[in-house]
């Protein structure tokens, strides 16, 4: 959900063609589909992730990526035991707003915690998208 959010909002920012989103998990389940949560609370925002399959993230996506957002401070943790290195580009979706929560994953709840955790991944970046701009050192188009 949190990929194809931020998709939508580059691209409402004019930014899609600029700046590359993955998603990578570090407890994936590899080549798994995204849930039917998932895709039913993507398909209330006109999006459709049905072609979404999982991987986990390795040391070729750590080493490309210019900033790494993860949802959970365990996700961070688990990061850095094995690639220490990527401290500096890894935060919390949230520090993006600038507050320091976990978003948990509704993976297995209802239909209603997927629709609650879209919501917040959507505020999350909605508020904290000057400073995603500024960590990719990018211009908002819309300015």
């Amino acid at each position: 959900m949190a990929k194809a959010l931020l998709e939508k909002a580059l691209a409402d920012h004019g930014m899609a063609s600029e700046i590359k989103v993955d998603s990578a998990g570090t407890y994936a389940l590899v080549g798994q589909p995204a849930s039917e949560g998932s895709i039913h609370a993507m398909q209330q925002r006109g999006l459709d992730i049905r072609d979404h399959r999982a991987k986990q993230i390795s040391s070729d996506l750590v080493a490309n990526a210019d900033l790494m957002l993860v949802m959970e401070e365990r996700h961070r943790r688990s990061i850095f035991v094995t690639w220490p290195n990527a401290i500096a580009k890894t935060l919390l979706l949230s520090e993006l707003a600038g507050d320091h929560a976990d978003i948990a994953d509704p993976y297995g709840g209802e239909l209603w915690e997927y629709e609650k955790t879209a919501e917040i991944i959507e505020h999350y970046i909605r508020r904290g998208m000057p400073l995603l701009m500024q960590r990719l050192h990018r211009r908002d188009h819309r300015e």
